[in-house]
């Protein structure tokens, strides 16, 4: 029976690793896995040491001779500084330290004379000489093509490519592995032009033929050989024709062919046949349409991993190569903090009942790091009724320094509707160190904006805040809600879909200010009270999902008590200073440190009032279902309906809210 119930989980977890593998455990990329698990030997005295027992027996890697090449695609045909994307390909790859580095032509621009193609020369073999490990050449239209006045030399550049760079076609052996550069620009063999667009320029000489074979058959024995020209000719069409077709033959009856290498399209391209590996590479500077990068139109290298049975192929794009040692605890600590930071913002916008008005702003970076920070502030909003000026602004930051960006927003008038939108900040900032320069993610600070808006009706039927459990929620600025110390009373009626574990309802937290929480369904209410929570909750009163519920949270400057339905269910001592934050009031929501949302509340909300008073005292009370404003009140939302994307505050204070995705007003 034991034995039975084992092989049934045995079965049951296959299954269930089967069924992650099919579904590729959620990832949307690389779906098909190549090449064969890699051989393994079993553990053994010689080469596995530990003191411990184990019911496992892991199996260790065979100690082949694996290695590891780059391939480089084109750097010419695209702009000048396209040699700056070269360096940076270099640098990757020195990080990498493979064994070697092969190219696919197109080194130099080109196309010109010979004083021109040897300042390119010089240009190109200057970075490449700052790689680690050798590199091998392969000649391009760019490389050999010859523009100019006067006589066309023989064979254009040729010679002088064959004097800087090396033989136009060669072979060597590395590991077992044979290594083969072709020339791809020959030309018509009877006129001697060079044209890549004719298929008659593009076939391959008898002189070259001839060597090929012959350097495959002393590659004969060899676990691998690979190929690197520059013209992917195995693509056919009206360039290349069938010319390919008598080498593809060759290569066939060499039998250890594993693959080649070409460029020239500047996109990537797999084109496997015959038990080879046909590969064009995008480029590395050259000229890059990006038409879509994730499906070769980028900047990009081979790596190419070698071992006896098999290889594998992977793409990286320039400068994705992350240095290890760079990394250190300071650069994280900086970058991190910069992270986190939102500039400081004076002034803001008022809006009239028209939605025109406008107002200065001004906004003031600081840089708390040791290293220097790019920064660019731009404003944006998806409503074009706005005007900036200016419509961005940069600057350079020297450590410990700050800088303050100034900018006049206006926006015209004629009618606040739902498709009015606030104007915010981007903030892109980069943190510049003696190597790289790291990208800190962008972030979006909102223009303070007063607005002037006219109460909606009050509808005849009762309208509440439905927010969806995922997204939804209010965000409260932090400067329309009560700051001071004191008695506070924070309240709504709410009626929930369903609890989760963590539920924020009306939440100011974060180590800091005051909150009610409905986590499991069990209401509690927290204030921070000189450096720690005092917190009361309802210990076996759960509320029950659809039925609505008057929640109220109260501190007198002694006391904290929760209130449910009217009925007091705990209270606490409590005094002392309230510890502030500049975080928004999260209706609907519990708020982060970077003043976004989490543990989202699902369901209804309504009647949301927050009072510089202590509204409740003793056991009970009657919750009012549509409360009303008084001196005391600070923010009041009872949802009566929309003004433009705000819901209207009926306080007197103008605390108005915008709404978003993920809320709706509906009918109670």
């Amino acid at each position: 029976m034991t034995k039975t119930i084992a092989i049934g989980v045995c079965v049951l977890l296959a299954g269930l690793c089967a069924g992650q593998a099919a579904d590729n455990i959620g990832h949307q990329r690389h779906f098909h896995r190549h090449g064969r698990p890699h051989e393994t030997v079993p553990a053994d005295a010689s080469r596995f040491i530990t003191n411990r027992k184990s019911g496992v027996d892991l199996a260790l890697p065979k100690e082949d001779d694996a290695f590891v090449f780059v391939v480089f695609g084109d750097r010419t045909g695209g702009p000048a500084d396209g040699v700056s994307v070269l360096a940076d390909a270099v640098r990757d790859t020195n990080l990498l330290e493979p064994d070697l580095v092969m190219t696919v032509g197109d080194l130099v621009q080109g196309y010109n004379q010979t004083e021109q193609w040897m300042e390119q020369a010089a240009e190109y073999k200057g970075i490449m000489e700052q790689l680690l490990c050798p590199w091998f050449p392969v000649a391009g239209n760019h490389d050999i093509y010859w523009r100019g006045e006067g006589p066309r030399p023989v064979g254009e550049h040729e010679r002088n490519y064959e004097m800087y760079f090396g033989p136009l076609w060669y072979g060597f052996k590395h590991k077992n592995c044979g290594f083969i550069a072709l020339f791809s620009d020959e030309g018509n063999p009877a006129t001697g032009e060079k044209n890549f667009n004719k298929p008659e320029c593009n076939v391959m000489s008898p002189d070259q033929l001839g060597w090929l074979k012959a350097t495959l058959a002393e590659f004969k024995d060899l676990d691998h050989v690979f190929l690197f020209l520059h013209h992917p000719r195995w693509i056919g069409g009206r360039n290349y024709a069938d010319t390919w077709e008598p080498v593809h033959q060759v290569l066939i009856e060499a039998g250890n062919v594993t693959a080649v290498f070409g460029g020239h399209i500047h996109n990537m391209r797999s084109d496997p046949r015959d038990g080879i590996e046909y590969v064009a590479l995008a480029t590395v500077g050259g000229h890059q349409p990006g038409t879509v990068p994730q499906a070769g139109y980028l900047h990009q290298y081979h790596v190419v991993t070698v071992r006896k049975g098999q290889i594998a192929l992977a793409s990286v794009p320039v400068g994705e190569v992350m240095d290890v040692r760079e990394i250190t605890g300071e650069l994280n600590r900086q970058t991190a903090q910069l992270a986190q930071m939102r500039p400081a913002i004076e002034g803001g916008v008022t809006i009239s009942a028209d939605g025109g008005g406008g107002g200065e702003v001004r906004a003031t970076v600081s840089n708390p790091s040791s290293r220097a920070i790019e920064v660019m502030l731009t404003p944006d909003s998806a409503d074009n009724w706005w005007t900036y000026l200016p419509d961005h602004s940069h600057a350079v930051i020297q450590p410990g320094e700050d800088k303050t960006f100034a900018f006049r927003i206006d926006r015209l008038g004629g009618v606040i509707n739902e498709r009015f939108r606030p104007t915010d900040l981007i903030v892109a900032m980069d943190y510049l160190a003696a190597g790289h320069r790291y990208a800190i993610p962008e972030s979006r600070v909102m223009v303070p904006m007063q607005v002037e808006l006219s109460a909606p009706g009050r509808p005849q039927r009762e309208r509440v805040l439905a927010v969806d459990g995922q997204t939804g929620h209010l965000a409260v600025r932090a400067d329309l809600v009560p700051a001071r110390d004191g008695a506070l009373t924070v309240e709504c009626w709410m009626r929930a879909h369903k609890f989760a574990d963590r539920v924020g309802l009306l939440t100011k937290t974060e180590n800091s200010e005051y909150g009610i929480f409905v986590s499991k369904g069990r209401p509690t209410f927290m204030v921070h009270l000189n450096g720690n929570y005092v917190e009361v909750g309802a210990k076996g009163a759960d509320l029950v999902v659809g039925q609505w519920y008057h929640v109220a949270g109260v501190f007198d400057g002694s006391e904290v008590r929760l209130y449910v339905d009217g009925r007091l269910v705990e209270a606490r001592p409590g005094s002392g200073t309230r510890t502030k934050n500049t975080l928004p009031l999260m209706i609907g929501a519990d708020v982060t440190g970077d003043a976004g949302m989490t543990s989202p509340f699902d369901g209804e909300i309504d009647a949301v009032r927050i009072s510089e008073s202590a509204r409740y005292t003793g056991a009970s009370f009657k919750p009012l279902r549509r409360p009303v404003s008084d001196p005391q009140t600070v923010l009041l939302l009872n949802f009566d309906g929309l003004v433009g994307p705000w819901a209207y505050d009926e306080s007197g204070r103008g605390a108005h809210v915008l709404t978003g995705a993920g809320v709706q007003l509906v009918e109670e």
